[in-house]
Order: structure tokens, then sequence, then C-alpha cells
């Protein structure tokens, strides 16, 4: 058996050196207009390890079934299957790699799926380069692929004899083998470590026991983008996307083109016209706290937060976009619409282009940080968060493992408050009361996660579970607030209260026009002052509108509208949710099934009208979505 795992191990090895090398390569090969330094190749190699991890089990997990087959039945057979899969690996690998180093200066982005879509017409691909080009990368791929299956081959020799079996015991001259048990019990006991061990390679490939898996953005670590995509493995990346292509590439079809620009002409103006004025100051220091599941159905157990509304700007027709959290995160921090099928924040090749507050605040010479007590490499929350600008994030591995296990998703809620509290107070006088000759703002961002089932929070005072979830997240925010009054940073702080997405809640589903009803509300000494603010919104608008009141161009925000603005004359709140749209305007609500294709909610005389609309926003931002970010190969 010892044998058999060093063999393994040197395939394991050699797969990672060769993940490693080809890290390096990329970087130096599209240097050009991307400077970087030694620390640099090593933060790449560092935080890209963990991706090349699970993906040389991936490569590894063929030869350790082999090697437990061979076990009990060495065979010629078993060399000559190991010599086609080292064949075809090298060649995928160095393929891989090769396309991914070569593509990037046209794409920008790391190796997807979306090259498949050449293999169609290969004649605009190859229009694009010259014919020394192409032969150059043959010649890469075909060298590089044989001297890599030659490695493979090397190792995988060492374990056969001259016969092609594979070696026999040497016997000794008294009988004994060595020390190696090759009797029936001796490969029994071998056979039940490799089986003890496939639990393991799972644990590896996934990326441990967390909520989370293995997945691009977490490797991300740099503002730098390019940083980030060198820690990228092409291997996974590629197959990554391959696997969610049919969910990630859904095209809505329901209108021509000239009938699409006729139906959502107007619907979305990015510019600000003599806005209203919410707020004391143009330069607020910003904190976004998006609250898990917070409809507003659930506003009669937090009095805190109406409280908090009571002294501050509420909207109160606000309708949340999405009913999940990385949808909806997107939406409030970017401005973007959802989908019914598609999330935008696991698209690592669009996440970098999407329009987002931290990058605009950033641009005005805000400092950006993240908090969150859960996974944050959770549905690629990690990469999403980098690739928008927050410079610095806050999350589960930085608390201690008794605080990380306070509940069922991570850090429990009045830990994280805390957190934040510290976050804010941190930040010099300079930042709070004069903050007005301070060169430093600042914008946190932060996600709670405790009023989400199983609704493990560590007081009850009601029978109902979801209503002690929100009381008791309530419990936290009148603690901060209270925290905040007091803190020298209070005169110049906007604090933004704002739900991730609402949730199904007794009569509250997605047949109800009141389910993603959500607050929104804006507290903190830079406010104006005491307003409601009754025009029907999404939460989608939020961007727009925090930038308009800031004197801050929203022009790149196509799907966010200022709800302050003289130019928003049409308030309306669209909703996805799985295979489904929901409208809200002043007719009333509608529900289109896009799977049974029909209204099948409706309380507004004009509920076909709002299908259309609803349809054709659904296909405009799905458009948007698929241009997101992308280069044309021929240009």
């Amino acid at each position: 058996m010892r044998e058999r795992l060093i063999y393994l191990v040197k395939v394991y090895v050699i797969t990672i050196c060769v993940f490693v090398i080809a890290k390096v390569v990329f970087m130096v090969a599209n240097k050009e207009g991307h400077p970087f330094g030694i620390g640099d190749v090593w933060d790449v190699v560092r935080h890209g390890m963990g991706l090349d991890l699970s993906t040389g089990l991936y490569v590894l997990s063929v030869p350790f079934l082999v090697t437990m087959v061979s076990v009990w039945w060495p065979s010629k057979a078993l060399e000559t299957m190991m010599k086609i899969y080292y064949g075809v690996i090298a060649i995928a690998m160095v393929l891989a790699f090769t396309a991914d180093t070569s593509l990037y200066p046209f794409w920008g982005f790391k190796l997807d799926a979306s090259c498949l879509q050449y293999l169609a017409t290969p004649a605009e691909a190859k229009a694009s380069v010259s014919g020394g080009y192409l032969a150059v990368r043959f010649v890469v791929v075909m060298a590089g692929a044989y001297l890599l299956y030659r490695l493979y081959h090397f190792v995988e020799c060492g374990r056969w004899n001259a016969e092609g079996e594979y070696r026999k015991p040497e016997v000794r001259g008294d009988g004994s083998t060595g020390g190696r048990d090759y009797s029936v019990a001796g490969k029994a006991r071998s056979t039940i470590f490799y089986i003890f061990c496939i639990p393991l390679m799972v644990i590896g490939i996934r990326g441990g026991l967390d909520e989370s898996t293995t997945n691009v953005g977490q490797v991300y670590f740099s503002q730098n983008q390019f940083l980030n995509h060198s820690a990228v493995n092409p291997v996974f990346s590629f197959f990554a996307s391959l696997e969610s292509t049919s969910s990630d590439n859904v095209v809505y079809d329901f209108y021509d083109a000239g009938e699409l620009e006729l139906l959502t002409k107007g619907l979305y103006d990015s510019e600000t016209v003599a806005g209203d004025t919410l707020l004391k100051t143009q330069r607020p220091n910003v904190v976004v706290i998006l609250l898990e599941s917070c409809g507003n159905m659930f506003l009669k157990v937090m009095p805190n937060l109406r409280k908090a509304a009571q002294e501050g700007v509420e909207f109160t027709n606000c309708y949340g976009n999405s009913y999940r959290t990385d949808r909806g995160t997107v939406c409030a921090l970017s401005g973007y619409l959802s989908f019914p099928t598609m999330s935008v924040m696991k698209m690592s090749n669009k996440v970098s282009h999407l329009p987002s507050i931290a990058r605009s605040l950033q641009q005005e010479g805000y400092h950006t940080e993240y908090l969150y007590g859960g996974d944050i490499n959770f549905t690629k929350m990690k990469g999403y968060l980098i690739s928008t600008g927050f410079e610095k994030l806050h999350w589960k591995q930085d608390y201690t493992e008794a605080e990380q296990n306070t509940s069922k998703w991570g850090v429990r809620d009045d830990i994280t408050f805390s957190t934040l509290s510290k976050m804010i107070d941190s930040r010099n006088e300079e930042g709070g009361r004069r903050n007005e000759k301070c060169e430093e703002r600042f914008l946190i961002g932060y996600s709670t996660l405790s009023s989400h089932e199983p609704w493990d929070v560590p007081e009850n005072k009601y029978e109902v579970p979801q209503y002690n979830g929100f009381w008791y997240v309530d419990q936290c925010i009148g603690r901060f607030l209270k925290e905040m009054k007091q803190s020298a940073q209070w005169d110049n702080l906007l604090i933004v209260f704002m739900p991730d997405h609402s949730s199904d809640f007794e009569e509250y589903n997605e047949q109800h026009p009141d389910r993603n009803k959500i607050p929104m509300i804006w507290t903190g000494g830079a406010v104006k002052g005491p307003r409601k603010l009754d025009m029907i919104c999404n939460q989608s608008d939020f961007a727009a509108t925090l930038l308009g009141q800031m004197g801050i161009s929203h022009k790149d925000f196509v799907f966010s509208r200022d709800v302050t603005s003289e130019s928003y004359r049409y308030p309306f709140a669209i909703h996805m949710f799985n295979n489904g749209v929901s409208m809200t305007d002043s007719t009333g609500f509608m529900l289109y099934d896009l799977t049974a294709d029909k209204l099948t909610v409706s309380t507004s005389k004009e509920a076909e009208r709002m299908a259309r609309t609803g349809k054709a926003i659904l296909q405009m931002a799905a458009e948007d979505l698929k241009n997101l970010g992308t280069t044309n190969f021929t240009n």
C-alpha cells in the first residue's frame, strides 16, 4: 500500500505544481497593462491554492479509484486505461492554460464556457488573429501536453514491471516480503483504508463542510482584478461555468426589437432632475444594513426599527426585487435587476462589470468595508464584493470558533452588530463630526443572518419562530442605534436599513400583493429630518436615489431610478421569483407565471398591460446581462 500512496501523492503534487506554474506564466504573458511585483505573484499563488487543491483532487479521483481496484486486480488493462486518462488530462489542462492565457487580452475575464460559442463559427474567430498566432499556440499545446503526459506516465510506469504487471513482492531469503502484506487480509485492510479516504476527498473537493462549496469567487483578494483573475484556476473556471450554463444563459425572446423598445421606453430614467433633499450634507459616512428576509409583515414585532422609521426617512412603498440573498444583494448594492432562474452574483465574468455603490463612492475618496457573520464564499459573495469595490471584508473566519458556532449560519447578529459599532467608532473623529475636513470617508456594508431558518436565536418572546427571529434582530438594532447616537460619528452618519429580500410567511406568498413589500429606512445624524416618501419603488432604486442625494453621477446604473427626482414619472416595482414575474403600480398588482405562460394573479384592470411591461423588462435586462462586459472577439 505504501508504494500506491506514494504514487498518488506524486500525481497530486505534480498537478498542483503545474497549476502554480500556469499561474505564473499567465501573469507574465499578460503583464502588459497589468504591472505586478514578486509579492503579487506570491499572493496570487497563495490565495489561489484552495481552488488548485480542490481541482487537483478532481484530477486525482480516477488514479485513486484505479489504484484501489489494483489492490485486487493488477492488470495490463489498468496501465492502458491510465495512459489514456493521462493523455486526455494532459491535453485538456494545457489547452485550458493556453486558451486562458491567450484569450485574456481579448476578453478580460477567465476562461469559461462562453468560448464554446466560437466553435460554431471558427472562421470568425480565426479572422481575429494571424496564422502564425494560431500555429504558435498549437505547438505550445502539443509540446506542453506531451511533456505533461510524459511526466504523469513516468510516475505511473514506476508501478509496473517489464511484463506490464504491478510489481510482484520481492521475497527475501528468509521468505519474508520486507514487511509488505500481500495476503487477502492485507488487501482487505488496504481497501478499507481507501474507502475511508473517499469522504475526505469529497470534503476536499467541495472545499470543507460549510454551506458554501468551492467556487471561483473564493480566491478573489484584491481590488486589482487582474490579480484576482490570475488566482483563478482556469480548469475549474471552465467546468464550473459549463455546469451552470443551463441556468446562466437564459434567453427571453418575447418581443421583437421595435416592440421591446416601445414597451420599455422611459421606464428607467437614471437622470436626477431637481431631486428632493433628504440629507444635511452631500458627503455623509454611509452604513448600509441588509436585514435578512425582513418583509414588512414582520415590522409589528420590530419596535426599534419602527422608531427609526419615525425619526428618519421611510420609503413606505418599497418592494424587493428578488427572493434570494445573492440576488437581492446585487439589486441593493449594484442597482441591478434580478432574474427568475439566474444569479448574477455567481457569474464571475459579469460581476466586475456591474455598477456599484462601493465603486462610485470609492471614486469620491471613500474607504469601503463589508461585514458578514457567515461564510462569505457562499454563492460567490466574496468575489462579488471585491469585484464591485469593497476593499476590506470581515466575515466568519475573523471570529473565534465559539462565536462561529453561535448560529446555524455563522456568527450571531448581536455579535456582528457589536463588530459594526466598533468598526464605525474606530474611525477617527475627523471621520465624524468634522468630516468635511477629512479626506477619507467610509462606506460600510453589513448583512445580518439570524432572521433565517432555523430561527436559532438566543431570546424567545413569541410562540411563532419567525417573530422571535425578527424581534431578536430588532433588539440588536435598538442597541446599535443607541450606541451610534452617543458616538462622535453620529452627526455625519447615514444608516440605511433595507432587507436583501422578503420571505413567505402565513398568507404572504408570491401570490400576495404585499409579500415583497419591504422597509427602506434612512436614519442617522446626516438625515435632515423625519419624512415619509410614499411613491412605489424598488430595492434596486436605492443606488440611484442615494447617489442622487450625494450629487454623484449614477448614469451607469441603468436599472436604478432616483425616486426623489422629478424625472421619476411612472412609479412601479417589479419582482422576479422562480420562473415568474410580478409587478405593482398605482393600478394594482399582477403576477405572470412564465412556466404556464399566463397571468395567474391580478388586482389591476390593466393587468395585461403590466404583464407585457414585466416581460419586456425581463427581456431587456437579460439582453443587458448578456452584453455586460463582453468584448467582440473579432474586434
